[in-house]
């Protein structure tokens, strides 16, 4: 059964024609999940024609906009198409307290129900798994409370396990290598190029370099980079900057699907 990846937003805090905000829909063992949901997600989801209905929960690394925006408009969204099938959201516990208002004054006749599941992005634990795969966070470096996420595969039958890691965002930080260790697709953020690693290091953010470093190191499958800046809108300086130390390095492109 493939794997795949939907990229919905691949860009950093500042909208730009090219990029939407953070978000990403990662399918494994038949089932879908949302990995934040910055602004313009949902529109992006409409054009590609997303099935909606399978979307079982959504998973927030942060409670930066450029990561959560788009919730509200989403839920809402999901109560005029008529779902009705629970909606599970993964996220720091304060996002639950600032949503609820918002779903209290727009969305007071959803006919399904919101779910939220506090976790702490300071630790790594498991915070899902049924029968067929696990979600563990993994602890980050930025300005606010962040966490990524390892997606495994663990049903039985199934004798090669995909694994796929999602981390965004997060400065240089060599203590996720061994948690991450060989997993087929690392999503890393590379917010600017080496020339910025100045600007990275004080925004807590990563270098396409420093992202290629963490992928040689833990020697995962294949990298992808993303969450570019707008001051940078040569796309292919990250991917040459990145590839110069891990070949296999792909760059996050909107509305693009890969499988791995």
């Amino acid at each position: 059964m493939p794997a795949s990846l939907t990229i919905l937003g691949s860009g950093s805090a500042m909208p730009t024609y090219q990029n939407s905000p953070s978000g990403q829909i990662v399918t494994l063992c038949d089932k879908s999940f949302l990995i934040d949901c910055g602004e313009g997600v949902q529109l992006t989801m409409r054009k590609l024609g997303v099935h909606t209905s399978r979307l079982y929960s959504v998973f927030i690394s942060h409670l930066h906009g450029d990561h959560c925006f788009g919730l509200i408009g989403l839920i809402s969204t999901f109560g005029m198409m008529g779902r009705t099938q629970p909606l599970h959201i993964y996220a720091h516990p304060d996002l639950e307290k600032l949503l609820r208002p918002q779903m209290n004054y727009y969305c007071a006749d959803l006919p399904y129900e919101v779910v939220f599941h506090p976790i702490n992005p300071r630790k790594e634990e498991v915070i899902f798994e049924d029968r067929t795969l696990s979600v563990t966070t993994i602890p980050l470096k930025h300005s606010v409370p962040c966490c990524g996420f390892l997606f495994v595969e663990h049903h039985r039958g199934i004798p090669s396990r995909k694994r796929y890691a999602y981390c965004s965002d997060t400065a240089i930080n060599l203590k996720m290598v061994t948690q991450i260790k060989n997993v087929d697709l690392l999503y890393h953020e590379a917010t600017y190029t080496d020339e910025h690693k100045a600007r990275a290091a004080k925004t807590l953010h990563s270098t396409a370099l420093q992202a290629a470093s963490i992928a040689k190191h833990a020697e995962v499958g294949q990298l992808m980079i993303g969450h570019y800046s707008a001051r940078i809108e040569d796309h292919q300086a990250f991917l040459t900057e990145a590839q110069s130390l891990f070949e296999d390095t792909i760059l996050a492109v909107e509305k693009q699907t890969i499988q791995f």
